[in-house]
C-alpha cells in the first residue's frame, strides 16, 4: 500500500508500507494494512509507525492533524511531525518537566488545556525517539 506522512514543512515518508499506525483522537490506535475500508481520523499527539515488507519500523512523532485511508492509500496529514531519530530526546524531557507542574497546579492565567497538550507532545516526542532508536539495535 502506498503511505505518505506529511507536515506543512516537508514530506517525512513517502512510499510503500505493509502497516501503519497512529492514535486517533478518540484515544484508540489503529492500524492500517492492504484494502482497509476508507476512513478518516482526527490524530492525537503520539508516534506514528510505518512498518515495512522486511519488518523493518519507522516511528514518528506526530502532533495533531488527520489521518485519510482510501483505494490502498494511508495519507497522515500531521500538524506538525519529526522523525524519531531526529528527536532531540532531553530537550523534549526538559518540555515535559516544564509542562507537568502547570497541568496540575496551573499558574495564573496558564491554560491547563495547553499544559496537558505540552505533557502530551513532550511523551510523544519521546516516545518515538525511544522506540526509533530500539528499532535501529
Amino acid at each position: 500500500m502506498q503511505v505518505q506522512l506529511v507536515s506543512p514543512e516537508q514530506v517525512l515518508y513517502e512510499g510503500e508500507a505493509k502497516m501503519v499506525v497512529v492514535r486517533t483522537l478518540s484515544g484508540g490506535d489503529i492500524a492500517f494494512e492492504d484494502n482497509h475500508a476508507p476512513f478518516l481520523g482526527a490524530l492525537t499527539a503520539w508516534p506514528a509507525r510505518v512498518k515495512f515488507e522486511d519488518g523493518t519500523q519507522r516511528w514518528f512523532a506526530v502532533h495533531g492533524g488527520f489521518v485519510e485511508v482510501l483505494d490502498n492509500q494511508v495519507r497522515v496529514l500531521a500538524d506538525v511531525a519529526e522523525p524519531g531519530p531526529e528527536i532531540d530526546v532531553q530537550r523534549a524531557r526538559r518540555a515535559l518537566e516544564r509542562s507537568e507542574p502547570e497541568m496540575v497546579n496551573p499558574s495564573e492565567g496558564a491554560d491547563p488545556a495547553q499544559a496537558l497538550y505540552a505533557v502530551l507532545r513532550a511523551e510523544a516526542r519521546i516516545e518515538a525517539a525511544r522506540k526509533a532508536r530500539a528499532n535501529e539495535e
